[in-house]
């Protein structure tokens, strides 16, 4: 069993910061990708960004949408997986999602946690 939980959601303005942690745990022989998907209400969850694996040198992916502006990045030892946001826009606004691959179990997703960017 694995289980997955964000934190460092919130209230931010227009242009603000916010940095997102996700912790795994549990029965974890490793971790290969870990990333972070968004969803706003009636809409598809859509991909935010992805890391791989060390073994695979770290390669990161970002939506068009966040480029610049967010960087993910992991802490192996920790299982953790970060985003930080950066010139954050209301667009922004979504609940955020972790997602994590786990190697010869499968993939688990956290329950989400609100980001919300308005003056």
């Amino acid at each position: 069993q694995v289980q997955v939980v964000e934190s460092g959601g919130g209230l931010v303005q227009p242009g603000g910061s916010l940095r997102l942690s996700c912790a795994a745990s549990g029965s974890i022989f490793r971790i290969k990708t870990m990333g972070w998907y968004r969803q706003t209400p009636g809409q598809q969850r859509e991909l935010v960004a992805t890391i791989t694996s060390d073994i695979t040198s770290g390669v990161t992916v970002y939506a068009d949408s966040v480029k610049g502006r967010f960087t993910i990045s992991r802490d192996n030892a920790k299982n953790m997986v970060y985003l930080q946001m950066n010139n954050l826009k209301p667009e922004d606004t979504a609940v955020y999602y972790c997602f994590v691959d786990v190697a010869r179990v499968g993939g688990y997703w956290g329950q989400g946690t609100q980001v919300n960017v308005s003056s």
